[in-house]
């Protein structure tokens, strides 16, 4: 049942030239449970060293605000805000780059999938200043390191990043109750006193429980009331303040968390541990893997045995993988699932063989010319999802006429400005499908006029474009 080469072209980054397939699942299952080696080559920044770019903007507006009337103090402080600005967009660029690396050169595509697929999954952006830039880092420090654990600690680690506080408005959320409320009150800022609901309503229907008659209103309220008290400072980075959490107990799904004592962080570990192991997440967390890794409309007996097996272990990842890759469904052979833009790029890159350094330093107009636009062309602008549910996984968002265009033209393009030896294009049908070549495939690479052209005619065939 095991076929190596598909093993590494639906659920790793793609066959290369210079690195073997996995001999077997136990072998994948090993490498992802054991150190993430290819983060040392291709670093990116943990969100804990990126909040020192956020010290610095915020040093630089005060003193841009201070300076106001010198105007020789005040053009010094513009141009450190633009520096830093610039420094931080430029490390976005770079880290794409990283990403790009990574999935070319790790032995462990399996998990490189993976991390794209949680940090999909917990959908988080900047939106506004230098949060914008904010998204590899989050991934880096709240999706990679726990995609291996227990479900329950990913979704915990997730939730109380600082991004996606940000991103779904937590730390404007004031429990109407609490000292906090009170003290703005008493100063007559009644506008700036609210109870937000969006990070409790995306936890219960988009990270945990999915659309489901588990939860109704109260729920959203109940757990948007607990999950008050929740911040963060550029300083300190995730942060609990108990005077601005609404006080009393809260009943998300008929439990009580918490008391009329001082209200805990504690208990909102508790209530997401809980929705973390509920049979409804079980069967959402099932259904959204095995639609990634096969179809757009899985066999119900995988889903299934990944929801029974998530249950039982009450989310240990580990066996739910396990589950994923014993399982026949995994492994028919007609390739299904149409690769995003994304994962298109990166596994031609891998195909190619590119080397190390290409975009480890690169100058930004290199990376935008490369990635950042074609990504953009195809449907797929760099970490800016449509929305917290991330990007979608129906064949039909991709297979469009403007985003088949433009993969088209970066397959007869790219190939050329990334490789400047490009290899036959009757070994590269090798390095690129195996034995998964179909003849008309095989058939263009001999007969193509020169390499740049019989390259990009394997990578624009449909053979390619699926997984």
């Amino acid at each position: 049942m095991f076929d190596p080469e598909l093993a590494e072209m639906r659920f790793g980054a793609g066959l290369s030239p210079v690195i073997a397939p996995p001999a077997d699942a136990r072998a994948m299952l090993t490498r992802l449970g054991g150190p993430d080696a290819i983060t040392a080559q291709f670093p990116i920044e943990t969100f804990a060293a990126f909040r020192q770019r956020m010290l610095d903007n915020q040093a630089a507006r005060r003193a841009r605000h201070v300076s106001k009337g010198d105007a020789v103090a005040s053009e010094a402080a513009q141009k450190a805000e633009r520096r830093v600005k610039g420094a931080a967009r430029q490390a976005q660029g770079q880290w794409l780059g990283m990403q790009v690396q990574r999935r070319v050169h790790t032995q462990d595509g399996f998990r490189e999938r993976l991390v794209g697929f949680w940090a999909d999954h917990f959908t988080a952006q900047g939106k506004a200043g230098l949060m914008h830039r904010g998204p590899s880092p989050y991934i880096e420090e709240s999706i990679r390191p726990f995609i291996t654990g227990r479900f329950a600690d990913l979704v915990i680690a997730a939730t109380t990043a600082p991004l996606m506080l940000h991103y779904l408005d937590q730390e404007a959320s004031i429990g109407p109750g609490s000292v906090t409320a009170q003290e703005m009150a008493a100063r007559g800022q009644l506008k700036r006193i609210g109870l937000n609901e969006n990070l409790a309503r995306e936890v219960l229907e988009l990270h945990t429980l999915g659309l489901s008659d588990s939860y109704d209103q109260t729920d959203v309220r109940e757990l948007a009331e607990l999950f008050t008290g929740m911040t963060y400072q550029a300083e300190v980075g995730f942060k609990f303040q108990p005077k601005s959490a609404e006080p009393g107990p809260e009943t998300v799904l008929g439990v009580r968390y918490g008391s009329d004592e001082r209200a805990q962080l504690a208990d909102i570990h508790a209530a997401l541990t809980d929705l973390a192991t509920h049979p409804a997440t079980a069967r959402h967390i099932a259904t959204k893997l095995a639609v990634h890794f096969t179809q757009d409309v899985p066999d119900p007996a995988l889903t299934g045995a990944l929801a029974e097996v998530f249950s039982a272990t009450k989310g240990d990842l580990m066996a739910v993988y396990a589950t994923l890759l014993d399982h026949p469904a995994s492994w028919d052979p007609a390739l299904r699932n149409v690769k995003p833009p994304f994962d298109f790029m990166a596994s031609a890159c891998r195909a190619l063989a590119i080397a190390p350094g290409l975009f480890v330093p690169m100058e930004e107009p290199f990376i935008q010319r490369q990635l950042r636009v074609p990504l953009f062309r195809m449907g797929q602008q760099w970490e800016r999802q449509p929305g917290p549910d991330g990007w979608p996984e129906e064949d039909a968002a991709w297979i469009t006429p403007l985003g088949l265009a433009a993969r088209l033209e970066w397959a007869m393009n790219a190939p050329g400005d990334l490789r400047a030896d490009l290899p036959d294009p009757r070994d590269f049908v090798q390095h690129a499908l195996g034995s998964k070549a179909p003849p008309e495939v095989l058939f263009a690479a001999k007969a193509a006029e020169n390499r740049r052209e019989g390259i990009g005619l394997i990578l624009a065939a449909p053979a390619f474009q699926r997984r």
